[in-house]
């Protein structure tokens, strides 16, 4: 007769005032089956019934024990640790109680710890916004296959991954190297637990099997707190936080995953606020600018080298001035992927520079850097009409580069935002002009689209050598250009299509199909004027 493993794993479940998940995100726990001993739900002093959720449910279900704070912590540390300190069982994970853990996780994560004798296992998270339910994989690169870590400055890229929810951790070994999260209110707090973790140098192991959704819910009411990036005391957080995690990878003297996560922070927490400063006020975007270089005179010269090309030259714009400087050329750069648009100077050594007015900003990596990664601009003009629209694309000439690989063709691909799907293709063959541009001309079939629906504009530039380029196309701003515009629809009537801008300068397109569509549209504006 086969006897079952004794259940290992205790799941900690946190939340504030959340009665409306909370009680899924539990379930979600229960349901992995009898690998799952225990859950520990910890309710920060919630004021909507969140507490009544949780001890309704923990009259039905006896592994599932209520923790109620009876002062609300401000934060998600102080709850997490609440919790830990009550785990029973070997292996502890942590779910938030807006998210969710898909079934078969912790089977997938426990096998892995067990077989392996790790510390730490890990799997991948994936990022589910709603309510489009549209999926995106959190590191990819991370999980695509299973592995095993001896220690994590043999992995470098463990330090992109400051999720604390999409691992197993041995019990012991938290408590032995006394591993807790910052208490308080201190956003961003997995960048210190993961810097803890990683410091005290676990055996680690890779899955690829998805083990935790994280939810995204960009319209709610109230905001995660990582979320919320309006206010400069978000961004003032994240330096706060990442500093400390460098900080703790340093005092353990691992310098080789102190310098991996400052790069990193150059490649995506720089790059992303970046591409939003357009978005926020004067005051907001000075203040930013102040404080972004206060922090990276803390960066040695080799966390530079170490970044990718884009983050790494926002950086030294931001090291080089002192107020805010060209911002619409920055949040371009920022962008993913990269878009440098012109002008195009030169130092006065002769190699490429950002500007004229800060020729110390080097480019001279994009005369060698292979094509598939040149920021290319392309400018995109979309101009719906009754017979047809088109998409009007024009290519700007790199220091030699682009000429030098030989333009031919560009596919244009519109996607749905919402499920990622091609519902169009086009290819247009590129046409040279005399000023070092080039140009290439699609119609696009919108009378087809369902929706509403938002849509991205994809382009891949192939190249004479045989190489390529996946780009967007940079939104070009000017009379008659992104405006609504009714075009007929065989499946609606009509449609309203409108070009805009996306929050780092892609051209995009929204619709609004058939006559409730248009009323729809008509009511919002108006109630804007009204406003």
């Amino acid at each position: 007769m086969k006897i079952s493993p004794p259940p290992a794993v205790s799941v900690v479940v946190i939340g504030f005032d959340d009665a409306d998940h909370v009680a899924d995100a539990v379930r979600s726990a229960l349901d992995q089956g009898p690998a799952v001993a225990e859950v520990i739900a910890v309710d920060d002093c919630s004021t909507d019934g969140s507490g009544a959720v949780l001890d309704e449910l923990a009259t039905r279900e006896p592994r599932l024990t209520v923790v109620h704070r009876e002062h609300n912590s401000g934060g998600c540390g102080t709850p997490r640790n609440d919790g830990l300190a009550r785990v029973t069982r070997p292996y502890v994970m942590f779910l938030d109680s807006d998210d969710e853990l898909p079934p078969g996780a912790v089977d997938a994560l426990l096998g892995a710890a067990e077989r392996h004798d790790v510390q730490v296992a890990a799997g991948l998270c994936v990022r589910r916004e709603l309510p489009s339910g549209r999926e995106t994989p959190w590191q990819p690169e991370l999980y695509a296959r299973a592995a095993v870590v001896a220690h994590p400055a043999r992995r470098r890229r463990l330090v992109h991954d400051t999720l604390c929810v999409n691992k197993l951790y041995r019990t012991d070994f938290l408590r032995g190297h006394g591993i807790r999260f910052p208490d308080g209110r201190f956003v961003y707090e997995d960048f210190v637990f993961t810097a803890r973790v990683l410091a005290a140098g676990p055996r680690m192991a890779l899955v690829p099997d998805p083990v935790y959704v994280w939810h995204v819910r960009r319209t709610a009411d109230r905001l995660s707190l990582s979320l919320d990036r309006s206010r400069i005391d978000n961004w003032q957080a994240r330096l706060d936080a990442h500093r400390t995690a460098v900080d703790i990878l340093l005092g353990a003297e691992q310098k080789r995953l102190a310098r991996a996560a400052r790069a990193h922070f150059l490649d995506h927490s720089l790059r992303m606020y970046a591409r939003e400063l357009d978005l926020r006020g004067p005051e907001y975007r000075t203040e930013w600018w102040t404080r972004t270089r206060t922090y990276l005179k803390t960066f040695e010269t080799a966390d530079f080298e170490l970044a990718p090309a884009p983050g790494r030259v926002v950086g030294r714009i931001v090291q080089a001035t002192e107020e805010p400087h060209d911002l619409p050329r920055v949040k371009e750069l920022a962008a993913r992927p990269a878009r440098l648009l012109p002008p195009y100077a030169y130092a006065p050594d002769g190699t490429p520079a950002w500007s004229a007015e800060l020729p110390q900003v080097s480019l001279g990596h994009l005369l060698h850097r292979p094509v598939h990664l040149l920021p290319v601009a392309v400018e995109g003009e979309l101009r719906p009409g009754p017979r047809g629209t088109r998409l009007s694309l024009r290519m700007h000439e790199l220091y030699g580069r682009v000429a030098d690989a030989g333009p031919r063709t560009m596919d244009v691909e519109l996607v749905d935002r919402q499920c990622g799907g091609v519902v169009q293709r086009r290819t247009a063959a590129v046409t040279a002009l005399p000023d070092e541009q080039w140009d290439a001309t699609v119609l696009l079939d919108l009378s087809a689209l369902g929706g509403p629906g938002t849509w991205d504009i994809r382009l891949r530039l192939h190249f004479a050598d045989g190489s390529h380029r996946d780009t967007t196309a940079h939104a070009v701003h000017g009379p008659g250009l992104l405006r609504r515009t009714a075009v007929p629809s065989r499946r609606h009537g009509v449609l309203l299509a409108q070009p805009y801008a996306t929050h780092s300068g892609a051209l995009a397109l929204r619709t609004a199909p058939g006559l409730r569509g248009v009323v729809s549209v008509v009511r919002r504006r108006a109630g804007r004027l009204l406003h």
